[in-house]
């Protein structure tokens, strides 16, 4: 059973509670996720600083959350709770944002929304959310199958931006894409076969960029009911394609030219 959050007496929970954020169930279960490092942590004290609810450090206490209950621990604890082979001596403890594994659409989700099927390597996923916030995308919607967003070396990835947009993760990706589109999202599909150039990106009022597997692309329910297929055209000879986190970052900055 988890401890709870607003708890101020962070002595009172165990190194296995920090352990079990880790996992997705354990996530969820506790209502939070770590996050990792002095600048990551400033990231997100700077844009959301409500959501930090605990920092953990080896060092003296920081001063990066002024308020915030703060624990020292010893390096040997510090090991067993952090993800990373050179933990970096801080750790924040951070609220989950509400509906992140649903399906509900938040009440404004602005203009530009990006939207991955199936991109499996967390490292893809987390530069991905990064770039999606450093081009003024309002929010992610992911597959299930997608890297877990929440997950520690997605949220490394991200540098401190994953509460800089609102983030989905569910099954039912596709209809949340219809229902953009009915609501005049104009649904753009990267393809290796597609035809089109990145032109139809841009001065898209309302758009939603769709990237697919590293290996397999979109599907088929994806791509079928995209308003636009379009290819990043490469030198094929040389490289075929590109990686998915280099082409989102492609398609985001075109997507911002008028």
């Amino acid at each position: 059973m988890s401890l709870p959050l607003n708890d101020t007496t962070s002595a009172l929970k165990p190194l296995k509670w920090y352990k079990s954020l880790a996992a997705r169930d354990g996530r969820i279960e506790a209502g939070a996720f770590l996050v990792e490092g002095e600048r990551a942590i400033g990231q997100i004290a700077s844009y959301c600083p409500g959501h930090i609810l605990e920092i953990i450090t080896t060092g003296a206490p920081s001063s990066l959350c002024p308020g915030v209950p703060c624990r020292t621990i010893t390096e040997r604890q510090m090991d067993s709770i952090s993800s990373t082979r050179t933990p970096q001596g801080i750790i924040a403890v951070v609220r989950l944002p509400a509906d992140t594994y649903s399906a509900c659409l938040p009440d404004s989700f602005g203009g530009r929304i990006l939207l991955l099927e199936d991109v499996q390597d967390p490292g893809n996923v987390g530069t991905l959310i990064r770039t999606a916030a450093a081009f003024d995308f309002s929010g992610v919607i992911l597959s299930e199958n997608c890297a877990d967003p929440m997950s520690s070396k997605c949220v490394q990835a991200t540098a401190g931006a994953v509460l800089s947009v609102w983030i989905r993760r569910t099954a039912r990706y596709v209809e949340l894409a219809k229902e953009l589109q009915r609501r005049e999202y104009c649904l753009v599909a990267t393809d290796l076969e597609g035809v089109e150039d990145p032109s139809v990106l841009r001065g898209r009022k309302r758009l939603l960029l769709a990237l697919g597997n590293e290996g397999s692309g979109l599907s088929k329910p994806l791509l079928d009911v995209a308003n636009h297929r379009l290819r990043i055209f490469t030198v094929g000879h040389k490289a075929e394609s590109l990686n998915v986190a280099a082409c989102g970052a492609i398609c985001m900055y075109l997507s911002r030219q008028e």
